[in-house]
């Protein structure tokens, strides 16, 4: 894998719910010295979301994890990301992901083609746009997917005295994931990833594109590339509270396991076979039978188990040397101020 230099290890929140709910818990995490909050694109919009949190909180970063590109178009995406990092001053993290065919399709009635080639092309059609608000360079932007050619003033926002947002990137496949290293500031990993798998298989790719793009001497590449891993956690004080963690945790990783997108990070350990009975269950609506086939083995290989203090030993030796930020992905209400115990925890040993 290619070298980089290694960041002491920083833990980040995820939240999702009302807009009331997450607001709470921004504020509560912006007390406890969170540093960056990530609010998923599920049922709302994350952009709307955090724009509301942002008059909440003066030094919580608010990122997207992630937004779907395909939803939208680079123009979309760039205006919502524009505005976002003006009212929070400069605070905005944009994560950004493809989601599947069928959504994007069939949810969105967008188009889906040729993923990895067309995101590589949004990412930098967004950029053209942000250096015509922000450096005043004349929008000519004509790809294979998005062509971008007007821009008069009366449509150009004032300029960002932080500059544009960090675009960072979700990918799972090879493509997408040299596709982030070539054209984003930072590469964002599936929570269903083991950290050997992430290592040995998927970060490689996505380190390497970003040398070629160094080597080109890409404008992007003076931002230090960022690697954010999303972990799945199961934690508590008590040894009640951390038996429901993991109940809820084992029904995650059976569902992310049923999915054919991520049979690969079953097969890396030779749990190929699981893939298979997963599926099965979940296309004759079997989700309740499912979580009793996640060992405990397979627990401990895609998930972090135990009291705060254990979890952050464990995320630091897992992730540390190789992740810049840990992603913690349990957004429920009861489950967050023992994350903020973790997260607290893995500032205090990372030192």
């Amino acid at each position: 894998m290619t070298s980089r230099e290694a960041r002491p290890l920083i833990a980040d929140a995820s939240a999702d719910g009302t807009p009331a709910v997450v607001g709470t818990i921004a504020r509560t995490a912006e007390e406890r010295g969170v540093s960056r909050l990530t609010v998923p694109e599920l049922a709302r919009d994350p952009f709307v979301m955090l724009a509301g949190i942002a008059g909440q909180t003066s030094r919580l970063e608010l990122a997207t994890g992630v937004a779907i590109a395909f939803a939208r178009t680079p123009m979309t995406l760039a205006y919502e990301a524009w505005t976002l990092s003006e009212v929070s001053e400069g605070r905005a993290v944009i994560g950004l992901g493809s989601q599947v065919k069928p959504h994007i399709e069939r949810r969105f009635a967008m188009t889906w083609d040729r993923p990895a080639a067309r995101m590589r092309e949004f990412v930098l059609a967004t950029r053209a746009i942000w250096s015509a608000w922000q450096d005043g360079t004349r929008l000519n932007f004509r790809g294979d997917f998005y062509q971008h050619t007007l821009m008069p003033p009366m449509f150009s926002p004032p300029l960002l005295p932080s500059g544009p947002p960090p675009l960072l990137l979700a990918g799972v496949g090879p493509l997408m994931t040299r596709t982030a290293g070539a054209v984003a500031d930072g590469f964002l990993t599936h929570p269903f990833g083991s950290p050997s798998y992430l290592r040995e298989r998927v970060l490689p790719g996505a380190l390497e594109a970003r040398a070629e793009s160094e080597a080109a001497g890409e404008p992007w590449t003076t931002r230090p590339f960022e690697v954010s891993a999303g972990v799945l956690v199961a934690t508590g004080r008590t040894d009640e509270e951390i038996a429901s963690a993991i109940e809820a945790t084992k029904a995650r990783i059976a569902f992310y396991a049923s999915t054919p997108t991520y049979r690969g990070v079953l097969e890396h350990h030779g749990w190929g076979d699981l893939h298979e009975e997963l599926h099965q269950l979940s296309v004759t609506n079997g989700w309740d039978k499912m979580p009793a086939l996640i060992t405990d083995e397979q627990l401990h290989t895609y998930a972090v188990v135990g009291e705060p203090d254990t979890v952050a030993r464990e995320l630091i030796a897992r992730y540390g040397g190789w992740a810049d930020r840990v992603t913690i992905n349990d957004t429920r209400a009861e489950s967050l101020d023992v994350a903020f115990d973790v997260i607290a925890a893995v500032a205090d040993q990372a030192g």
